[in-house]
């Protein structure tokens, strides 16, 4: 139950930054960096939907998915955050973190075809 309720805040959390940065911040950053953020809200809201799939199969299966769920929300934070980050600051530097968040995702991906890809 606990991974529905992280899949339901990181989606709303996902809305609401992407409401934050069409309103708040177009025209306010350059493009180049809204596109930036942009990326990052895009990439969170798929992966709020996978951590909720994991979520839900885990109820109804009655196995974790702490592994797979707890890499993506990692690349989620990494990610995403560090686009958001250097989309409202302008600090470039905080694009060092992004690959970081992408390899926790496809950790993430793995872990679910490696755990959950066999058959029952």
């Amino acid at each position: 139950m606990a991974w529905i309720r992280i899949a339901a805040v990181v989606g709303f959390l996902g809305v609401a930054l992407g409401a934050f940065g069409a309103h708040g911040l177009r025209g306010k950053v350059p493009d180049k960096m809204l596109s930036a953020y942009e990326t990052g809200v895009l990439y969170h809201l798929i992966h709020a939907v996978a951590i909720l799939a994991l979520a839900l199969h885990a109820h109804r299966e009655q196995r974790s998915v702490s592994a797979p769920a707890g890499a993506m929300l990692t690349g989620v934070v990494l990610f995403s955050g560090s686009l958001y980050l250097m989309a409202i600051t302008g600090i470039t530097r905080f694009g060092m973190i992004t690959p970081f968040g992408g390899v926790a995702f496809l950790v993430g991906w793995s872990l679910v075809f490696v755990k959950l890809g066999r058959a029952s």
